[in-house]
């Protein structure tokens, strides 16, 4: 007797995003010319058919009962950050959990995993632009912002979109294997492996200005001169303060010592140079004031978890070092 397809639940929740769930339904849903891998049942709440966002009307195979035999629960992302799931979802998943079910929140998916409790004490990912918002609402979890999903003992998350891609093929591989997952990774044509630890691309906002007036004047000095040496003594008697008052009020101003400030900057510009021209790396070390090309690559890569070659690959000009097509020859 064959034994029974890992049984999926996929939970669907008002105004729920087209997108978010069909990513997970066409990854379990897959059918190999060998086997199928998964039994995916969709769930809402109640049983009852929901609207998509724009309007798409879903039918459901049944309600919160699927849960109570799944090995895989997992929520396609949330659609109000705000507001806490159904208690009868959260003590489904908490009863999933108990059971031992893997329980898996895609995207703001891990705001229902969190508000029912289940990341306490976890490590977890979540979209970048939540981040914040996710650490004051759920202090208690640890959120890894360096990660496009991560597993902590069969609760498992991800970053945004293209990450809950990553993050199904994964359990894919982890319920059947490399070989079956890099099939279903050609059929929907994506890398059949991005490691759950490879950095979101995150957007590194920092602050263009502050509220000391001084401090916004040194920033725009050193964003000027990023390419020189700076010490703290020379920036303090720069802007009319002992040291140990700027340092303060640096700190105060950014959120973040002169240091962080000051290399969080040359990575931004560094990311810049690379996505805009083909200038190599030890160019732009000078450019943007990183002492030595291994300097540069060495705090790149702690940040972003990638290369800057990956980096630009990724994000470069997609024309960058082709050659233009020959016109076509006159005619006579």
């Amino acid at each position: 007797m064959s034994k029974p397809l890992p049984l999926v639940a996929l939970v669907t929740y008002p105004q729920f995003s087209p997108f978010h769930f069909g990513v997970p339904y066409m990854i379990f849903s897959a059918h190999l010319p060998e086997q199928a891998l998964f039994d995916v049942k969709i769930v809402t709440p109640g049983a009852t058919a929901l609207a998509a966002e724009r309007g798409l009307l879903l039918q459901p195979d049944g309600g919160l009962e699927w849960l109570v035999k799944a090995d895989i629960v997992v929520v396609p992302g949330w659609h109000d950050l705000d507001e806490r799931p159904d208690p009868s979802l959260m003590a489904a998943l908490r009863q999933a959990r108990a059971r031992g079910a893997h329980v898996v929140g895609l995207c703001y998916g891990a705001y229902a995993l969190a508000y029912a409790g289940l990341l306490d004490g976890k490590r977890a990912s979540t979209h970048w632009m939540a981040e914040q918002d996710f650490k004051r609402r759920f202090p208690q979890v640890q959120l890894d912002m360096n990660a496009l999903y991560v597993d902590d003992d069969g609760l498992i998350t991800s970053a945004g979109t293209a990450a809950g891609l990553d993050c199904c093929l994964y359990i894919v591989r982890k319920f059947h294997g490399q070989k079956l997952a890099n099939k279903i990774a050609r059929i929907m044509v994506v890398a059949p492996h991005r490691e759950g630890g490879q950095a979101q691309f995150i957007e590194q906002p920092v602050a263009p200005s502050t509220q000391d007036a001084r401090i916004n004047q040194l920033m725009d000095y050193l964003r000027e001169h990023l390419n020189h040496s700076h010490s703290v003594d020379d920036l303090a008697q720069r802007a009319a303060m002992s040291r140990r008052t700027f340092t303060r009020n640096f700190s105060k101003a950014t959120g973040m010592s002169f240091v962080e400030w000051l290399i969080n900057e040359r990575l931004q510009r560094t990311r810049e140079l690379l996505e805009s021209t083909t200038l190599p790396v030890e160019s732009i070390a000078a450019l943007v004031g990183f002492k030595t090309p291994t300097s540069l690559r060495q705090h790149f890569k702690h940040r972003n978890q990638v290369s800057p070659s990956e980096w630009r690959r990724t994000f470069g000009r997609p024309m960058a070092g082709l050659k233009p097509a020959p016109s076509p020859p006159s005619r006579p």
